[in-house]
């Protein structure tokens, strides 16, 4: 369990994990969207706002809540950072949740950036630390999970991805602890944890039973990995999903997050991505996650709902 992993052991053991629980839909498994007992088929898809999308025109997270709602989304998905704003500037964790609720909203994801991962063993004790305040105060608010990403391995090209699955594995005892759930996040820029491959092992292999992703279109292509992956991926794996679109230029070497566009506006497979969630039986929540500068120009609201309004047509010529 102690050896290094090098990306063609890693390859070799992801074969061997495909029967692992992670992978195979569950007879138990419930989907991340509620369901309503008079439907005879749910909705394949809940829509979310990453406020990552209206993040330039620094709105605070009292309007954000307000924008989601006004645009027509189902959920929001904020950042840490603009709640502890909040807070900081007197605001009340609680009546924000009464807010959330009252405007019909849930908050299904929030974007954290603990340092639960690194090798150095007082870093990582802090970074529990902060992972710890950060579910307590999403949880106030409603929150159900928070993004695992592998902040401060980043540039860490020998982590040992057993170590990194064992790492992941007392995070996520925090969460269950804390009642809200840790996602590991596939960030394709870091040249750790940014292939859809390694993020899967590391979660199968921390053997917990509340182990899933947080994958993200951008970032799968980012980190050169083939969507196909996606296929070998249940519902209990995937509870929300990160949208956006990438265009042909620049290289995949050159893009980075502000290429990010609107779903349907570039060239990945959305439609194919979709499909292979809809197969999976993976109902899982499509989080809007852009940090296109131009966007941050606009009307926040246009923004919010030209968004929507993409995913929905995504989704609709997808499933068609």
């Amino acid at each position: 369990m102690n050896d290094k992993l090098s990306r063609r052991q890693l390859l070799a053991a992801s074969g061997s994990t495909i029967g692992a629980g992670l992978l195979c839909s569950l007879p138990n498994s419930e989907p991340a969207v509620a369901r309503d007992s008079t439907e005879a088929t749910p909705p394949p898809f809940q829509f979310c706002l990453n406020m990552s999308t209206v993040r330039g025109q620094q709105l605070g997270i009292v309007r954000q809540v307000e924008l989601a709602a006004k645009a027509g989304y189902d959920s929001i998905e904020p950042w840490m950072r603009e709640i502890d704003a909040y807070v900081k500037s007197g605001g009340d964790l609680k009546e924000l949740g009464k807010q959330i609720s009252a405007l019909g909203l849930t908050v299904e994801s929030a974007i954290g950036f603990a340092r639960w991962i690194v090798d150095d063993d007082n870093e990582r004790k802090m970074g529990l630390e902060q992972a710890k305040r950060d579910m307590d105060t999403l949880k106030q608010i409603g929150g159900k999970r928070i993004a695992a990403p592998p902040v401060g391995a980043t540039n860490q090209t020998d982590l040992d991805l057993f170590a990194a699955a064992d790492r992941y594995r007392a995070l996520l005892e925090l969460g269950r602890e804390m009642d809200v759930i840790p996602q590991a996040e596939v960030w394709g820029f870091s040249k750790s944890l940014s292939r859809l491959g390694e993020t899967t092992f590391v979660a199968v292999e921390s053997g917990h039973p509340d182990a899933c992703l947080l994958p993200d279109v951008y970032h799968i292509f980012k980190g050169g990995s083939d969507f196909n992956g996606l296929k070998l991926l249940g519902p209990q794996a995937i509870h929300v999903f990160h949208m956006n679109d990438y265009p042909a230029n620049p290289p995949r070497k050159e893009m980075n997050d502000s290429h990010r566009v609107y779903p349907g506006d570039g060239v990945a497979p959305i439609g194919k991505i979709l499909r292979m969630l809809r197969d999976n039986n993976c109902r899982c929540v499509l989080s809007l996650e852009l940090f296109n500068r131009d966007y941050w120009k606009q009307d926040p609201m246009v923004v919010a709902k030209t968004g929507l309004e993409k995913m929905r047509t995504s989704v609709a010529k997808a499933l068609a």
